[in-house]
């Protein structure tokens, strides 16, 4: 049973942000940083298999792809990396890469990478505030300036770089044509709501991520049987005796804890090791029927949970 405040550890990007504000206090130095990952605070721990991070750019990042596990696991990585985003905040015109604008050979890659056109191959696309984007592994992509994401991925660093920008870092020739998928991107799902604070921004067979937003003056449950990762964005809440503001991130595993609001509620986003919604991850006043559940979502098998015709109806997720 494991809840503890997570750590923070500063990656320093040239792409990065010098001011990251409202999001963390990190930054006066002047140096630009990219990346914040929440850690375990317990570094005795065994590694999670997730890794939740906050991403500043005032740069475009280099294109690049992420190996599949079949891939990865063929030169000797222990799995690949399947990411998702959750777009913080954009400025005008802010923009992100997913996949090829049209399908490509290996060769007709390799040759894109080497003269540079890879970049203009790529499929850029706008964002907006709020929107959640799979990113599966073997998607060539890439992160535009003017953005602060939060990410979820697997936990690996398997990272092959297409193009730079002319920054002089090392591409990857063989092991990006060999791990991407060239062509355009998969569609987007759209939303689920799962409750009036519970919203589904993006599913794989690895995680689960989602936005919550919690009533001022309420009270939850959260019962983290997987690996669970909650970052609050606005407002904060109290998870048993531990106080979490805003920019900070609790991590939970086989972990039931009480979870109160104050005034200001509280807004964040929830990642869990999980290939479907888990219903009965965070509930409270918010809660919809469970037979509101299983029509949604047949796959959780949740119709052999409820009850009998007849009987009365199970709404979970209703606390006093």
């Amino acid at each position: 049973m494991t809840m503890e405040l997570a750590s923070v550890r500063v990656v320093r990007k040239p792409w990065g942000k010098t001011d990251l504000r409202p999001w963390s206090e990190f930054g006066h130095d002047g140096a630009a940083i990219g990346e914040l990952w929440f850690q375990r605070a317990d570094k005795l721990a065994p590694e999670p298999k997730l890794l939740l991070k906050l991403l500043f750019t005032d740069e475009p990042l280099s294109v690049q792809v992420h190996p599949d596990n079949t891939f990865a696991r063929a030169i000797g990585l222990p799995h690949g990396k399947t990411e998702a985003w959750y777009v913080l905040a954009a400025d005008k015109d802010a923009k992100v890469a997913l996949g090829l604008r049209r399908e490509l050979t290996r060769p007709q890659l390799r040759a894109a990478i080497e003269d540079g056109s890879i970049v203009e191959l790529i499929h850029w696309q706008d964002v907006t505030v709020g929107e959640g984007l799979l990113v599966p592994a073997g998607t060539i992509h890439a992160i535009g300036g003017g953005l602060v994401l939060a990410e979820i991925q697997q936990r690996s660093d398997a990272t092959f770089r297409m193009f730079d920008h002319g920054r002089q870092r090392e591409l990857h020739l063989d092991s990006a044509v060999g791990a991407a998928v060239a062509g355009p991107a998969i569609a987007q799902s759209a939303p689920v709501r799962l409750s009036e604070a519970r919203n589904v921004m993006a599913q794989s067979a690895y995680f689960v991520l989602e936005t919550i937003e919690l009533m001022p003056n309420s009270h939850w449950e959260i019962d983290a049987s997987s690996e669970t990762w909650v970052l609050i964005l606005e407002g904060e809440a109290a998870f048993d005796l531990t106080q979490v503001a805003a920019g900070e991130a609790m991590f939970l595993e086989g972990h039931r804890a009480t979870v109160r609001t104050a005034e200001r509620g509280a807004k964040g986003l929830i990642a869990y090791a999980a290939n479907a919604p888990l219903p009965n991850l965070l509930v409270g006043r918010n809660g919809i029927p469970i037979e509101v559940m299983a029509e949604r979502f047949p796959e959780l098998g949740l119709g052999r949970q409820m009850k009998k015709p007849g009987a009365p109806a199970r709404p979970w997720g209703i606390r006093s």
